[in-house]
């Protein structure tokens, strides 16, 4: 059985277009969200006006895993 991957990527909570990609492979999903994620916090971390903590970054992290939804199709 062939399995879809939909992947719904918010910018933030309020956000009511999300990105929407879709994978046929587990492994290009989770590289997709991987790198998209690392991504964005590294933005947010590169344009911060001040240091980001360890603690900052596990914040982050955890914000961002709430902006993603992955559905099999």
């Amino acid at each position: 059985m062939i399995r879809n991957y939909k992947v719904t990527y918010k910018i933030d909570h309020l956000d009511s277009k999300p990105s929407v990609d879709y994978f046929e492979c587990f492994y290009e999903m989770q590289e997709f969200v991987s790198s998209e994620k690392a991504r964005r916090i590294q933005f947010t971390v590169d344009h911060s006006p001040y240091l980001v903590s360890e603690s900052d970054l596990a914040d982050l992290n955890a914000s961002e895993n709430d902006l993603i939804k992955i559905e099999e199709v």
